[in-house]
C-alpha cells in the first residue's frame, strides 16, 4: 500500500506526527511519502491513491501558511478526484472551540466535495488535554490502515 502524507504546519507539530506515522509504519508493508504543503496544488492528487492530510489549525480557523496555496487550489480549480481515498488528522486546540481542528475539518469538506472518499472519522488532536498528537496518531494509525485496506477490498 502506498501513502502519502500532506503536512500543514505553522510550528513543526504536524510535521512531527507526520515523520512519527512515518517511523511507525517502516516494518510494515506501507510505503510512505511525507510532502509538506509547501508548493503544492491540486495537481498533487491527479494520480489518485490513498493520502493522509495531517494539518493544524491557524489563527480564526484557517489552514496553516504553507497550506493556503493547496487549499485555495482545490477551491478554484474543483478537480474530480473520486479517485483519491483520504484521511485527516486535525490539530487544534479546544479552548477555541469555535475554531477547533478547522484546518483539518476545512480540507475535508474541500476533498469530499471534489468526490474523494474519506477512510474513517477524522483525528481530532486537543493540545490542551496534554496529550502527545505524535502519540496519539502512532496509536490511532493501526486501525486507520487496517480500515483503508478493507475499503480498498471492497472496491476492488
Amino acid at each position: 500500500m502506498d501513502l502519502t502524507i500532506l503536512v500543514g504546519t505553522m510550528t513543526g507539530t504536524a510535521q512531527l506526527v507526520a515523520q512519527a506515522l512515518e517511523l511507525a509504519l517502516e516494518d510494515t508493508d506501507v510505503r510512505v511519502t511525507v510532502r509538506p504543503m509547501d508548493g503544492l496544488a491540486a495537481e498533487v492528487f491527479a494520480g489518485g491513491g490513498t493520502f493522509l492530510v495531517c494539518t493544524s489549525t491557524y489563527g480564526q480557523g484557517d489552514v496553516p501558511d504553507n497550506a493556503k496555496h493547496l487549499y485555495a487550489s482545490l477551491q478554484d480549480e474543483r478537480p474530480r478526484i473520486a479517485d483519491v481515498r483520504y484521511g485527516v488528522i486535525a490539530l487544534g486546540d479546544r479552548t477555541y472551540a469555535d475554531t477547533f481542528c478547522n484546518g483539518g475539518k476545512r480540507f475535508d469538506a474541500i476533498l469530499s466535495a471534489l468526490g474523494a472518499r474519506r477512510i474513517g472519522e477524522i483525528l481530532c488532536h486537543d493540545a490542551s488535554a496534554g496529550t502527545m498528537p505524535e502519540e496519539v496518531a502512532e496509536a490511532w494509525i493501526g486501525g486507520w490502515i487496517a480500515l483503508a485496506r478493507s475499503q480498498a477490498e471492497v472496491a476492488a
